[in-house]
């Protein structure tokens, strides 16, 4: 049987390709996981094709790195470039990516692609997307909803779907949430250690400056929430956390040292 002819790797290809890197956990690149055939199988591409591009994108992952973990050898030039320039123009080519990964899958500017269920790729209507900056302003045009869902579906599958406070996995009540804020921080704003995966509830409470997480990534609650105090319910939600590591991701997405630091100092009601 001859040998299906290879597809060349386009630049659309490869930012596909760094979009879906930013959203499966590694070890989960290989060409059986379903995600992996069925965004390969809009490409064009075969799965093994998909799977390797992401292994060796892995290759340069500086966290990963640092971490000892090692992805396949056979990074090219082009990749070597291309994933430099995704992430030195994130809140562009976030929402570039965003939008190729889209149109692979439907036309419908009013549906968004979700990943959070691993097992599968879904079409959500976009009035039922979370935004991810919580009570901070919110725009409707196409581009800043691709750039919400690309900053939503990377902060969350980061986090493995799970508040980094409580563990919470139900994905409806999870928030993408911003350290440094959305509206007063334009450049940060699909910058990925620039957020955080919350509940609800404590995103509300982190973006209020209840609660923040100091330098060792451990939670601190607030005096003024504290006032609020006993309460068995506030007591519940935030008091058994106080003083507790949060669940740092597996790559990309690491809180930044000095986002936090501005929200100890800015924002946070000591």
């Amino acid at each position: 049987m001859a040998k299906a002819p290879s597809v060349k790797w386009t630049r659309e290809h490869l930012l596909v390709a760094l979009n879906l890197y930013c959203k499966l956990p590694f070890g989960k690149f290989d060409k059986n996981n379903a995600v992996v055939r069925l965004v390969a199988s809009k490409m064009g591409r075969s799965a093994n094709s998909l799977a390797m591009k992401l292994s060796n994108l892995a290759s340069l992952d500086p966290v990963q790195s640092a971490r000892g973990i090692k992805g396949l050898s056979g990074a090219s030039n082009q990749d070597r470039a291309t994933w430099q320039e995704f992430h030195d123009n994130i809140e562009t080519l976030g929402v570039v990516s965003e939008q190729l990964l889209h149109d692979l899958f439907t036309n419908d500017d009013l549906s968004e692609v979700d990943f959070l269920n691993r097992g599968t790729v879904r079409l959500e209507p976009t009035a039922s997307l979370v935004a991810p900056m919580g009570p901070t302003e919110i725009t409707t045009t196409i581009k800043a909803r691709r750039g919400q869902q690309f900053f939503r579906q990377s902060v969350l599958n980061a986090y493995g779907v799970r508040c980094c406070i409580t563990g919470i996995n139900v994905p409806g009540l999870l928030i993408a949430s911003h350290i440094r804020p959305w509206s007063a921080f334009p450049s940060d704003r699909l910058n990925l250690r620039n957020g955080l995966c919350l509940s609800k509830l404590h995103d509300a409470a982190f973006d209020a400056g209840l609660i923040t997480l100091n330098e060792k990534y451990e939670v601190m609650l607030s005096k003024k929430l504290q006032s609020y105090f006993p309460q068995a319910a506030l007591e519940q939600n935030f008091s058994q956390y106080a003083g507790v590591k949060i669940r740092l991701p597996a790559k990309l997405a690491e809180p930044d040292a000095a986002f936090l630091e501005y929200h100890r100092d800015a924002i946070f009601q000591r």
